[in-house]
């Protein structure tokens, strides 16, 4: 089979490895979809993150789809031919965290596609994956595409659940790439009111509208564009912060109102904040790091027609053209979420 391996920053290749038959509780998924995130990126333009470096080479991706070609020794409710989405997420489900119910937090986390730990954890960008069965969720009635941007809507699902009760609430986007949107998404299922999201590009703002943003405004052309919620304390109830960049944490904190929560979810690096602003208005500052039960919520979400992800799938580009695919990813000018087909 064909996989996807990254190397050095821009060194990406496409290289032969072998396929091995599902063990026990285990499934054979021949893939159909893939989606490139931004750590994906992070790998191809810089070789990590922060503190987090390629050691050795490693198949990136983690949003993926595919069909159940082969099921293992004691799989029980999944059936060949099923197209399904699979989790990255593999807790251990024995240590602390995972015992605590935060297996998100897990000690001994196995997430595809990530240089945290060395020896790596191999991603999913592969023509052929054995996974858990337990991560696979059905989806049928969704296209390939659509199943595999479950994993970033579990994301945002979990950012959503960290910031409590949204009904009626009035909320501030920031940074509108692939989790912005998806979280405008979530927070209006989950009753947001009164919705504003902002970015320094039109074509992602637009993005934004599309999804149902209220109001959306570009911070590189009106830099004061949020100073008319900052009177009065200011307006929002809550911030995703989904960017990473400390200009946009600081303009939406002063545009809180006393008593919002903030869900950092934006990985840019260590950033400074106004603590007087934060210590006075008494908000509440939370982060928010991957999924776990949410995964298969989303896919049950767009089964049911209740978030509709396909209009944010902008390119899908062939696995031979993974190259142009992951130069396409970087380009907010054209570029909401770019998927490579394995088919």
């Amino acid at each position: 089979m064909k996989s996807l391996v990254i190397h050095a920053p821009r060194d990406l290749r496409i290289e032969e490895q072998e396929v091995a038959p599902p063990g026990p509780g285990e499934v054979q998924v021949t893939m159909a979809a893939g989606g490139i995130c931004g750590s994906d990126l992070h790998y191809y333009q810089h070789g990590g993150f922060g503190a987090i470096k390629l050691r050795e080479p490693m198949v990136l991706g983690h949003e993926v789809a595919g069909h159940i070609t082969a099921l293992g020794e004691g799989v029980t409710g999944l059936a060949e031919g099923q197209l399904v989405a699979v989790s990255p997420s593999r807790p251990c489900g024995s240590c602390t965290f995972c015992l605590a119910g935060q297996p998100n937090q897990c000690l001994n986390m196995r997430f595809y596609g990530s240089a945290m730990p060395f020896p790596h954890i191999q991603g999913a960008f592969r023509q052929v994956l054995n996974a858990d069965a337990s991560q696979c969720a059905v989806a049928d009635g969704l296209t390939p595409g659509e199943a595999a941007m479950a994993e970033p809507l579990a994301v945002c699902l979990h950012a959503t659940r960290q910031a409590g009760p949204m009904l009626g609430k009035s909320v501030l986007v920031t940074g509108c790439g692939p989790i912005g949107i998806l979280c405008i998404l979530a927070a209006r299922r989950a009753g947001a009111d009164h919705i504003v999201a902002t970015d320094l590009s039109d074509f992602t703002l637009g993005m934004a509208k599309q999804a149902g943003a209220d109001e959306v405004i570009n911070m590189g052309q009106a830099p004061d564009g949020l100073e008319k919620y900052t009177p009065e304390k200011g307006h929002f109830n809550v911030l995703f912060e989904c960017s990473g960049a400390a200009p946009a944490l600081s303009a939406g904190i002063h545009a809180m109102a006393p008593g919002g929560t903030i869900v950092q979810l934006g990985l840019g690096g260590d950033m400074s904040l106004p603590m007087m602003a934060i210590t006075a208005k008494e908000l509440s500052l939370k982060g928010s790091f991957r999924f776990h039960s949410e995964f298969h919520t989303g896919v049950s979400l767009m089964q049911k027609g209740l978030i509709d992800v396909k209009p944010f799938i902008t390119q899908t580009l062939p696995l031979a053209d993974a190259v142009e695919a992951f130069e396409l990813a970087g380009d907010r000018s054209r570029a909401m979420k770019t998927q490579i087909s394995f088919a």
